[in-house]
């Protein structure tokens, strides 16, 4: 969901709204290592959302699930704000931000809707731009969170109010579900903290020695969500709802936004460290990774209503591997060129007639640092 840096600060600080969901064209300067992370991340969200109808019966699946649900969206969300570090008012950013992040939000929120009505899992489902549906919540925050960059540049102490703010959402069941407010909020601090990077703070995680510590890390990591599973609900992972709504104590929502904020960093710097630097077979894959976002839902979705997974052999160990196979190739197959050429007038529509001509001549010219 993120476009690859380029190697340079000058260039990374320049890219557009769409560049942080991986959709803008190959630029002339990349850093394989932005694009192996996207792509390495997409695989691990589509493997998570196939688990989800057959991790009941698996312990071992359902500590898999957990650790993953730990990190792999506070990732794509840290690196939407470090791309987002140049983003600000300019005319021509604005309108990237429409058609990268707004337009496809639009679209696709309308697309499920009917999607759903047709397979029949919600024959009733209305289509609601208020109330995003399953993993449309991202590109609503995005908007949400690329809007406030500007704000976020001159506050002095950013990260610590980014978290008391996840902190206060939390405990606030009254937010509602207007654009996902909850998560917005609770996701809050990795855009903020990505905001703040530079490009040595990547750098440091990329060291031999955090490879290598890397292992005991998440095996220790596996092992605690494996005597969790029993023992905690996995929608913490979510941050979708507040302490109250999960039946737990108000003060649990500020103990456990620290806790996993905690663990979400670590295991995400950890995921960063294993992430290949140089040029790989996928690594021009990173560049369709908001394709395969979008539409893996339609698989996920329409193989779980159509009772696909009803199969009992895919509650076994042999058909849960065959279901993570499988993720891994519907996610690498959604970011292949040709899928990108057939969506693109969605994902990266012109639209040169819904704006401005200045508007327009800005987009055309060279970004400026």
């Amino acid at each position: 969901m993120f476009h690859a840096a380029s190697s340079s600060a000058r260039a990374t600080g320049s890219r557009s709204p769409r560049a942080a969901l991986g959709t803008e064209p190959p630029a002339k300067q990349r850093d394989a290592f932005f694009d192996n992370a996207k792509y390495l991340a997409i695989v691990l969200v589509v493997m998570g959302h196939s688990w989800e109808p057959v991790k009941g019966g698996s312990r071992t699946l359902e500590a898999a699930y957990m650790v993953v649900y730990a990190f792999h969206m506070p990732a794509f969300v840290l690196i939407s704000g470090y791309f987002s570090r140049s983003f600000d008012m300019r005319p021509d950013r604005l309108k990237r931000l429409v058609t990268g992040v707004v337009v496809p939000y639009i679209v696709f929120e309308t697309a499920y809707a009917l999607f759903m009505r047709a397979i029949g899992g919600d024959p009733d489902m209305a289509i609601s731009l208020l109330d995003p549906w399953f993993l449309m919540w991202f590109l609503a925050a995005l908007f949400v969170w690329r809007l406030t960059a500007p704000l976020w540049k001159v506050v002095r102490r950013p990260v610590p109010v980014a978290i008391v703010i996840a902190m206060l959402a939390s405990v606030s069941p009254g937010i509602g579900n207007d654009l996902d407010l909850q998560r917005v909020l609770q996701f809050l601090p990795f855009f903020v903290i990505g905001l703040s990077m530079k490009p040595e703070h990547f750098r440091l995680v990329r060291r031999r020695a955090v490879r290598v510590l890397a292992v005991p890390v998440f095996a220790c990591a596996l092992a605690m969500a494996w005597w969790a599973v029993p023992r905690m609900n996995t929608a913490w992972f979510y941050h979708r709802d507040s302490a109250q709504e999960l039946a737990a104590p108000w003060w649990c929502g500020p103990v456990m936004t620290l806790a996993l904020l905690s663990c979400s960093l670590l295991l995400t710097a950890c995921f960063f460290a294993w992430v290949p630097g140089r040029t790989m077979w996928f690594t021009t894959l990173g560049a369709g990774t908001l394709y395969a976002y979008l539409l893996h839902g339609f698989v996920v979705k329409g193989a779980d209503y159509r009772g696909w997974y009803d199969a009992q052999w895919l509650h076994r160990p042999l058909g849960e591997v065959s279901v993570t196979l499988a993720a891994g190739v519907v996610a690498t197959a959604l970011c292949t060129a040709p899928v990108r050429r057939v969506f693109r007038f969605v994902m990266e529509p012109e639209m040169r007639w819904a704006f401005r001509r200045d508007a327009a001549s800005l987009t055309r010219e060279p970004t400026k640092a």
